[in-house]
C-alpha cells in the first residue's frame, strides 16, 4: 500500500498550534487531486490536522470530524473541492461505493482520509501517509510522501 512511499520526514508536536500548523504547511506543499492518508487512534490529531489543512486551504467556518457523516465536503475552495472522511464507522470497505466514492475521486480534489485502513484495498495508494501517536504531552509525527516537495522545509 505505501511503497511509493519513498521520502519520509518525523518529528514531534508539542500542542494543538503545531498540529494546526503543520496541516497548513503539508496543504500549501500537496496539490490537487490527491489522497492523503491520516493514521492515528482516537483523539491523536487527526481532525486537527484537519482543520489546519482546510483553513490553509481557504475555508473559513468551523470543521468537525465527520465521524457521523462519513465525508464532510469542501467544494468551494479556491485550490479545488477538498474531501475530508472518517471511515471509522464503515463496517465494510463495500459501503465506499454506496457513498459515492468514485465521485469524489473524479472530482480533481483532495481527499483526506481518516482511517483509511477500514477501506483497504477499495482506496487509491495515498500521496501522502501521516501518522499520529500521542506521545507525553504532544504526539510523534511521520509522514510519508511520494514527492520529496511536499516534506521539504516543513517545519515540525
Amino acid at each position: 500500500m505505501t511503497a511509493h512511499l519513498d521520502h519520509t520526514l518525523t518529528g514531534f508536536l508539542a500542542n494543538e498550534a503545531h498540529t494546526l500548523s503543520l496541516g497548513e504547511q503539508v496543504a500549501e506543499r500537496i496539490t490537487a487531486p490527491a489522497v492523503v492518508y491520516l493514521n492515528g487512534q482516537l483523539g491523536a490529531g487527526k481532525t486537527t490536522f484537519s482543520r489546519g489543512f482546510l483553513r490553509a486551504r481557504g475555508h473559513a467556518g468551523s470543521v468537525k470530524s465527520p465521524t457521523y457523516t462519513i465525508v464532510e465536503p469542501y467544494e468551494a475552495l479556491p485550490g479545488g473541492p477538498v474531501f475530508h472522511m472518517d471511515l471509522y464507522r464503515l463496517s465494510g470497505a463495500g459501503e465506499l461505493e454506496y457513498l459515492g466514492l468514485d465521485d469524489y475521486l473524479h472530482a480533481g480534489g483532495l481527499l483526506l482520509v481518516e482511517w483509511p485502513e477500514r477501506a483497504d484495498g477499495h482506496l487509491p495508494l495515498p500521496t501522502v501517509l501521516i501518522t499520529l501517536t500521542p506521545e507525553e504531552k504532544g504526539r510523534h509525527v511521520s509522514l510519508r510522501a511520494a514527492d520529496e516537495a511536499v516534506l521539504e522545509g516543513l517545519v515540525i
